[in-house]
C-alpha cells in the first residue's frame, strides 16, 4: 500500500498485521483519486472508518487542505498516526478516536462542514445506512458535497432520503464504490 500521487507520491504506508482492518486496494483508490479530480485540491476531507488512514492520506497529497480520521479501533488509530508520521501531515490533520455515527454528531455541533468524506466501513455490517441516516439528521457535508462509499458489491445502499443523489457507481471485483452528492433541502 502507498500513496500514488502528489506530494508523498511513492510513500509506502504501514499495513495492518492482522485482516481485522481492510485498505482499500491501491487500484481501486486510484479510479476513486481519477474520478474525483481536482476537486480535491483545498477540500476539507472527513475519512469515517479510517483504518489506515490510507484514502485520507492519498487526499492530502493530492493536495486537499484538512484531513480529519475517525476510527474507533486502537490499532486502526496507531496505523493513521503511524502513517501521518511518515507523511510529515501533521499540521493539517486531526484524529478522532470514536464510532463514526457519534464523531458525525459532535462534528456538527461544532458546526464543521467537508467537501468529502470517505465511508469505507467493514462490509455487510449496516454501518453505511447508519452513517447515511446520520448525515441525513446532521449533515456535515457541505451543500454539494460527496459522500464516497467503499461497499462489497452486493450490499445494496437502499434508497436515499432527498438531500442526497447517488451520482456514480463503480464496480472493481467484488467492491464497489458509489459517489453520492449531497444537497441541503
Amino acid at each position: 500500500m502507498r500513496i500514488i500521487t502528489g506530494k508523498a507520491r511513492g510513500l509506502k504506508l504501514t499495513v495492518p498485521k492482522n485482516m481485522d482492518v481492510r485498505p482499500t486496494a491501491d487500484r481501486v483508490k486510484e479510479s476513486l483519486f481519477n474520478i474525483i479530480g481536482t476537486k480535491i485540491i483545498g477540500a476539507r476531507v472527513l475519512d469515517l472508518f479510517a483504518g489506515t488512514g490510507n484514502l485520507g492520506l492519498e487526499a492530502w497529497s493530492r493536495g486537499a487542505a484538512a484531513v480529519t480520521f475517525i476510527d474507533e479501533s486502537r490499532e486502526s488509530l496507531r496505523l493513521v498516526q503511524s502513517n501521518i508520521s511518515k507523511c510529515h501531515a501533521e499540521d493539517d490533520v486531526q484524529v478522532i478516536k470514536g464510532s463514526a455515527v457519534k464523531v458525525i454528531e459532535s462534528l456538527h455541533r461544532q458546526g464543521a462542514g467537508f467537501d468529502f468524506a470517505f465511508c469505507d466501513p467493514p462490509y455487510n455490517k449496516g454501518w453505511v445506512q447508519k452513517v447515511l441516516l446520520k448525515l441525513e439528521l446532521l449533515p456535515v457535508l457541505d451543500d454539494g458535497g460527496y459522500l464516497i462509499v467503499e461497499h462489497a458489491k452486493h450490499d445494496e445502499i437502499g434508497s436515499l432520503a432527498a438531500c442526497f443523489e447517488l451520482v456514480r457507481q463503480e464496480t472493481y471485483g467484488e467492491t464497489l464504490l458509489s459517489f453520492i452528492r449531497f444537497a441541503k433541502v
